[in-house]
């Protein structure tokens, strides 16, 4: 079933009174909201007592988390030395998730730095070859790791490259971030069809199953020459893109993925607005 909820928590949350993520699912449950992304985007800086903890907040209330692995991994990095920590920012994330009782860890792949874009993809698809290993013999291999589509023209993560990167193995799923692909691009996601060709290209290449509950990040940013700026919030009407079509498409291709909102101090709000316009569509 498709789920909606935010990155983290919205400034709302802690006006409201709240002060800890072990609240949060009862939050959530107020505005109607399904699920939770608990970013380590400055590291994993939690002990396991505290995820445990956690954990059975979700569980008790009825939402699922996932997690985004650190910022700074980079599987493109040429230090073999850097590109092993890139190893282990996913495994602890892994292990975190676990902790947590989320199965969906996410990730930014790399940079392509001074290599060609074809090196840094290639050299980004052997780590995570090995990746893939490491993942199965630290028994992770239930989870998905799930490779993020980027924002700016100096990262790897094109939609194409996302995919190419996820046929490597089952436990990669892909993680679409909508706002980032429409910063890339310049503004390219405005209809239901520029949706759904995105979407029909997954299915082509990776299969209905494997895409039906695939990971969506969504949120409005600005863009420039280079990509991606900064995240918006809903009340942006410059630089899109807009859910409306994106919900209509979800609807006409039977997906129901897990969609979190990274709107910039608006997320759960701006996640609530989103699951009223897809229930709104009517086919």
């Amino acid at each position: 079933m498709i789920k909606f909820g935010p990155s983290g928590n919205s400034k709302s949350f802690y006006q409201m009174g709240y002060k800890h993520t072990t609240q949060a699912p009862e939050y959530l449950k107020n505005l109607g909201l399904d699920c939770f992304e608990y970013s380590f985007g400055r590291g994993v800086n939690m002990s396991e007592e505290k995820a445990i903890e956690i954990g059975e907040s979700f569980k008790k209330g009825g939402a699922e988390i996932s997690v985004h692995a650190p910022y700074f991994i980079n599987f493109a990095n040429p230090d073999e030395e850097k590109a092993h920590n890139s190893f282990n920012y996913v495994l602890k994330s892994a292990k975190f998730v676990k902790l947590l009782g989320g199965k969906r860890v996410v990730f930014h792949p790399a940079a392509q730095g001074k290599a060609t874009r074809e090196q840094a993809v290639a050299l980004t698809v052997e780590r995570l070859k090995t990746l893939r290993d490491l993942i199965y013999e630290s028994g992770y291999e239930d989870l998905y790791i799930c490779p993020e589509t980027m924002g700016k023209f100096a990262q790897i993560g094109t939609l194409e490259e996302v995919v190419e990167f996820c046929k490597i193995d089952k436990i990669y799923l892909p993680a679409i971030d909508f706002g980032h692909i429409n910063a890339r691009e310049l503004g390219s996601l405005k209809t239901v069809n520029d949706y759904k060709v995105r979407l029909e290209y997954m299915i082509g290449e990776l299969g209905y199953e494997r895409v039906k509950n695939f990971h969506v990040h969504f949120s409005k940013i600005m863009y420039a020459g280079k990509g991606e700026v900064k995240h918006l919030t809903f009340e942006d009407t410059i630089y899109g893109p807009e859910f409306e079509p994106l919900a209509i498409a979800l609807k006409e291709l039977k997906l129901e993925p897990y969609i979190i909102s990274e709107s910039d101090g608006t997320q759960a709000e701006d996640a609530k607005a989103m699951k009223e316009i897809y229930q709104s569509v009517n086919l």
